[in-house]
């Protein structure tokens, strides 16, 4: 082991700590910068599905496919898959908005994406309203009640997006921009807990109506403590430091 040398002792103590806070700085800016594309992947198979399920529902006949297809009600027919295809088109535009590199150095794109996804977002809201006022949900009036709440977030979140936006309120722009993302991937979310927990459980509480325990818990775990998550980080984050006594 003659003539060895750690690298603290090759670079110098304090060459070596700029070098072990450069990378983590490094790997912090790349998460920072790339992690919204995460969920994009993940939610890829959903966005497929949806989109593909929501647009043959609108052209084509799927009353044997599925329940939410009825011929007898047109309106609300349309408004479901209406619902259905903006939902896709949400969950895959909301997370790209985050981008850091798309914002800085390609605003006009993150501008008019956010129109578009603004567009979805008032369209998949009034889609499920409407339904829900016209068909109700499988679920009964519990499931209504919390779908519908989700619904109104979804049109609140959009609408405070952009005329905060339009506004030039850029701090509060991007704390109802995240509202929005957390809402606009709802869905996914949804069956993603879902899916978790079957395999975690094999499907305990979980009832074909929509009744049991899991199932009730559900109803609004997909949507209402997140946002209640980030209202406590924005209320942190807004905290002014707390100064010593003179």
């Amino acid at each position: 082991m003659t003539g060895f040398r750690p690298l603290s002792a090759k670079l110098g103590a304090g060459r070596h700590a700029e070098l072990i806070l450069s990378g983590r700085l490094l790997t912090w800016r790349t998460i920072w910068w790339l992690g919204p594309l995460v969920p994009v992947v993940l939610a890829l198979p959903f966005v497929l599905h949806a989109s593909s399920f929501g647009l043959r529902g609108l052209t084509t006949d799927l009353s044997v496919q599925s329940h939410l297809f009825s011929p007898g009600h047109p309106a609300a027919t349309t408004a479901i898959f209406a619902h259905m295809l903006a939902g896709a088109l949400i969950t895959l535009l909301a997370p790209l908005q985050l981008l850091a590199p798309l914002r800085a150095r390609f605003p006009a794109i993150h501008r008019w994406s956010g129109y578009t996804l603004f567009a979805g977002a008032i369209v998949a809201g009034l889609g499920g309203l409407a339904y829900i006022a016209l068909r109700h949900t499988i679920g009964g009036p519990m499931m209504d009640f919390a779908f519908a709440g989700y619904g109104v977030c979804l049109l609140i979140a959009a609408l405070q997006t952009v005329r905060l936006a339009r506004a030039r309120n850029f701090e509060r722009h991007q704390e109802w921009g995240l509202r929005l993302f957390v809402l606009a991937i709802g869905s996914w979310l949804y069956r993603l807990q879902y899916q978790l927990w079957y395999l975690a459980t094999g499907g305990l509480w979980m009832e074909p109506n929509f009744s049991g325990p899991f199932d009730q818990f559900q109803l609004f775990a997909f949507y209402v403590p997140y946002l209640i998550g980030l209202e406590i980080w924005f209320r942190l984050r807004r905290r002014p430091l707390e100064r010593p006594a003179v």
